[in-house]
């Protein structure tokens, strides 16, 4: 096999495994959501993805996400708490001239300028403490979370904008401090009015900030309160436990188990870990939850596992029950209450699917015949939606054949019935397979994306009583809802509705914490209907390999799947634009514009960063006048926190940049470009999951080794619809992380919530 392939045609089709690449000598981070770096480790730059930085928030825009209509209780709350992290962000794009790090700052001020400022960039994601400690210096940086800053119970209830003058009392207080000054607008929109009496009389709610880490709210303490600054005070065991709880919502943990939240507290210096969360438990800041194991020494549900590094099971013990009955196990969580009402919400809502019998539009003669006709798990998905409000459906792209068969059979029947997809890509795409099928009645086909359809922009719109005005949902790309998105759906379903819940369980989890789709896969609650349609072709063939562990090698006599290995980065990067220029167009007969890149990392020599420079240059070049964006540039817009939506610059004027995404004009103003809009070209794998394109170029340089797992690989790999080339400079590593390095785990408490409520 040649090692300098030139062409598409040069390189040698089959499977990525064991070519003599060189590999990279840095290590890079786990990929998982919620990833980022470790708290003694020194992030590398850049790695966040587009508009979903840890630390850069694009709000979105509320007035037009939400239609005037009735809202139910648990839609409220949670679309107050979205619009108060909008208000922040919009607090901080109102700012003027910051000064760079360290310009006319030395010292502590310097340093906490530059880690905010760093993190606001997007040249350093938020540290979480729930990570694997970094082995080495990194060239290259691991996807990280897409997923907004948890935001405190006090900020969602703060004033929408606090006045200069609580700005101007925050500012004087940085100063004696020696934080600095620029930050205070953005302190007084976290802490609202008053802001400025309270961070003197509690220096520790600096860590409310987003980009302040513990030992930097310790240094702005002390200079405060003198000889009073001690690491036993009790407001920073307060400050610090909720932190830590954040960095938990970050790597996707709905809570944390009382032993590994006393452990990070231990490691981050505070001297009686026990008091500091009772305190917070107490203050109202953090919430307490004693969860009862099935039986005397029973582990904890597979989804309930602690941070890496912890034992998820091991909780504490008490008693449950009279005293004449035995006592039981059980295990003690903690966690901040945003996170508890969704999760509470969520799984009351299932339950009341789950228990409440479905509108009977048709009759269970009729449901059977179309069941019977359709055969197949097809017959199966049909049967289980007939007779039950909740019904799962697992399987991969050839699947979706099966919902869409659904909505053709719940519409015979006479049932308003909608599909909502993940992104816009995914939604157009099913939308086309209803059309083939002669679904699309010229009206339009009944499919949404889920933040459209929730907002109201998109879908059949809401009743008299707020609730959606449909029977039948349909969610495609399920493994993609977090607690909060899944807690208002199902909050927003009216009595009487069946809820279908679709997906591949084997991709990459939400962005947000929870791990929905796959805790009531394990609850086994309600009907699962798994597809028999395998997906196919080489690709297809390939990634339902990936998905059971084995990288087997392919036949590809159509070039459906192309090995390019590399030795170092530089040719990972010239190999990546030959490939999507000149080799795929020319052999595959894929354009440019359809071709997807996708690596593991924004930062780094083979990070999106510089694959979307070097693509621009041969593919689109311009001086960037506007943001460094130029007509025709492919570009991913990220209008609010962990959404990704693929499009294109149109121009550049007064009011903005302008888009077009998804087919429809999007203007982003001048102050949100550089937070919300990236180069396309390159994506992670996070950015294009629920998206597929005719050919996708996968680039593993040697230093993401650390970064890949199979949920990582199949994602990436399966985005391709006719080709895939992998760009493979890893050896050995890609083949290990297939085979051995699976999702990390999340603690959640769905499954628990869930056992009580079903049934009743």
């Amino acid at each position: 096999m040649s090692t300098e392939p030139e062409t598409t045609e040069d390189a040698e089709p089959g499977t990525p495994g064991t070519e003599d690449a060189e590999p990279g000598t840095a290590d890079t981070e786990d990929a998982e959501p919620g990833t980022a770096d470790t708290a003694g480790a020194t992030p590398a730059e850049g790695d966040t993805a587009a508009g979903e930085d840890a630390g850069v928030r694009p709000p979105g825009d509320a007035a037009e996400e939400v239609r005037a209509g009735q809202l139910s209780e648990a839609e409220a709350e949670l679309l107050a708490q979205r619009a108060e992290r909008e208000r922040i962000e919009q607090r901080k794009a109102e700012k003027k001239a910051p000064i760079e790090a360290g310009a006319k700052l030395s010292g502590r001020a310097a340093d906490l300028l530059a880690a905010v400022r760093a993190v606001e960039s997007g040249e350093k994601p938020v540290a979480t403490v729930f990570e694997e400690p970094a082995p080495a210096p990194r060239r290259s940086a691991p996807e990280p979370a897409l997923r907004p800053q948890p935001v405190a119970a006090e900020t969602a209830a703060a004033p929408a904008a606090p006045g200069p003058e609580t700005v101007q009392g925050v500012r004087r207080v940085l100063g004696e401090g020696g934080a600095p000054e620029t930050l205070a607008p953005q302190v007084a929109a976290v802490l609202g009015e008053g802001a400025d009496e309270l961070l003197r009389a509690d220096p520790w709610q600096l860590l409310r900030v987003a980009g302040v880490r513990p030992e930097q709210a310790d240094g702005f303490a002390r200079a405060l309160l003198g000889a009073e600054c001690a690491p036993d005070d009790e407001r920073r065991g307060r400050a610090v436990t909720v932190w830590l709880l954040e960095q938990a919502a970050l790597a996707g943990h709905t809570a944390l188990e009382m032993p590994a939240l006393l452990a990070a507290l231990a490691q981050r210096g505070v001297p009686e870990p026990e008091s500091a969360v009772q305190d917070s438990i107490a203050e109202g800041e953090a919430l307490v939850f004693q969860d009862a194991l099935e039986e005397p020494g029973a582990p904890a549900p597979a989804s309930a596992a602690g941070p890496e590094g912890t034992e998820g099971t091991e909780g504490s013990e008490g008693s449950a029950g009279s005293a004449e009955e035995p006592e039981r196990p059980v295990r003690v969580l903690v966690g901040l209450e945003r996170y508890a009402l969704a999760e509470e919400s969520l799984a009351d809502g299932l339950a009341r699917l789950v228990n409440s019998a479905p509108k009977q539009d048709g009759s269970a003669e009729e449901w059977e015949r179309l069941a019977a006709a359709a055969g197949g798990s097809t017959g199966e998905l049909i049967r289980a939606a007939a007779g039950h409000g909740l019904v799962l459906h697992t399987g991969g792209e050839a699947s979706l054949a099966e919902p869409a068969a659904l909505l053709r059979t719940a519409h015979s029947l006479g049932l308003r019935a909608w599909a909502a997809a993940h992104g816009p890509l995914g939604r157009d795409r099913f939308a086309a397979l209803l059309r083939r099928a002669g679904e699309d009645d010229g009206a339009g086909s009944p499919v949404a994306t889920v933040p459209g359809l929730l907002s109201g922009r998109e879908g059949p719109g809401r009743d008299a009583d707020g609730a959606l005005d449909l029977d039948l949902l349909v969610v495609l790309d399920a493994p993609q809802l977090d607690v909060e998105t899944a807690a208002l759906l199902t909050e927003s379903l009216p009595d009487g509705a069946r809820l279908v819940l679709a997906g591949d369980p084997a991709v990459l989890w939400s962005v947000g914490p929870g791990r929905v789709f796959a805790d009531l896969l394990a609850a086994r609650i309600c009907p699962q209907v798994a597809s028999r349609l395998p997906d196919p072709g080489p690709l297809g063939e390939l990634v339902s390999g990936i998905g059971i562990g084995e990288l087997n090698q392919v036949e590809a006599p159509g070039k459906e799947v192309v090995i390019v290995p590399v030795r170092d980065a530089g040719e990972a990067v010239h190999r990546t634009v030959q490939l999507v220029a000149d080799s795929v167009p020319r052999a595959i007969g894929v354009p440019a514009e359809e071709t997807q890149v996708i690596t593991p990392g924004h930062g780094g020599a083979v990070g999106t960063r510089a694959l979307n420079a070097a693509l621009k240059e041969r593919l689109n070049p311009g001086p960037g006048r506007f943001g460094g964006f130029d007509p025709g540039d492919r570009i991913v817009h990220s209008p609010v926190p962990g959404r990704a939506v693929p499009g294109r610059v149109v121009k550049a004027d007064a009011e903005g940049l302008h888009l077009v995404c998804a087919g429809e004009p999007v203007v982003v103003p001048k102050e949100r470009v550089e937070q919300c809009v990236r180069h396309g070209w390159a994506m992670t794998a996070h950015q294009a999951v629920g998206s597929r394109w005719p050919a996708v170029v996968v680039v593993l340089p040697g230093d993401a080794a650390q970064a890949l797992s199979r949920p990582w690989v199949y994602t990436a790999f399966g985005r391709a619809d006719r080709h895939l080339s992998v760009v493979h400079g890893v050896e050995q590593a890609l083949p290990r992380a297939v085979a051995e390095v699976g999702a990390k785990p999340r603690t959640t408490r769905l499954p628990v919530l869930l056992a009580p409520q079903v049934g009743r």
